[in-house]
């Protein structure tokens, strides 16, 4: 059978976005697995992320289709991606979310695969927190939470600065948001979306 991942995320600057396309490209390895991507929506006005200068480089993902509740309900997995916000996703993702009490409700999300991969700024700037502190929320909806394993060899390079988590995989931005997402932060980012997709093709067999 056929599973369906959707990797729903926000981007402010683009690190976060290409991160999901690494996820999807990693799930989409995986035989059977139909993987779309998707962005949450924006609550801040053009004028303030003009202010941010945000708006232009959010034009390079303009084109991926807004999320809906029902790319939640639809999916057998769900990757979400966001920047942290002081050690917690981000208020757009948050304000996403807390719009799902219908589905928690009718326990619409029990038995689906879900997981998290983060952007911060800096090296200690909350990768970690913000991925386990947005496990809560899948918890409460029931969700099999799945994580990446050591086996991912990308978690144990000591050659240079990088982000991965066993929690899952994130990126440094910079404090001016220069920095880009590494080759090795891209690699750890395909085999989170690939094992994901294996777990839920397992699970849903």
């Amino acid at each position: 059978m056929s599973i369906k991942v959707n990797v729903i995320f926000y981007s402010m600057y683009g690190h976060v976005y290409k991160m999901a396309e690494a996820i999807a490209g990693g799930a989409k390895s995986v035989p059977g697995a139909e993987v779309s991507l998707f962005q949450v929506p924006e609550v801040l006005p053009d004028a303030v992320l003009e202010q941010y200068g945000a708006k232009a480089a959010r034009a390079a993902f303009a084109k991926v289709p807004v999320a809906t509740l029902d790319n939640l309900t639809e999916a057998h997995a769900i990757i979400f991606g966001t920047p942290t916000r002081f050690g917690n996703m981000a208020g757009q993702m948050r304000n996403f979310l807390d719009s799902t009490g219908q589905i928690w409700f009718k326990g619409g999300l029990i038995g689906k695969v879900g997981s998290v991969f983060a952007s911060t700024g800096t090296q200690h700037g909350g990768q970690e927190t913000t991925i386990t502190s947005f496990h809560t929320t899948l918890l409460h909806h029931g969700m099999i939470i799945v994580g990446v394993p050591y086996s991912e060899a990308g978690l144990l390079d000591m050659n240079a600065i990088s982000g991965g988590t066993p929690y899952g995989a994130t990126t440094m931005a910079g404090a001016d948001g220069s920095r880009q997402p590494t080759e090795n932060e891209l690699k750890i980012a395909r085999y989170q979306g690939k094992h994901v997709a294996e777990i839920t093709s397992k699970l849903f067999r």
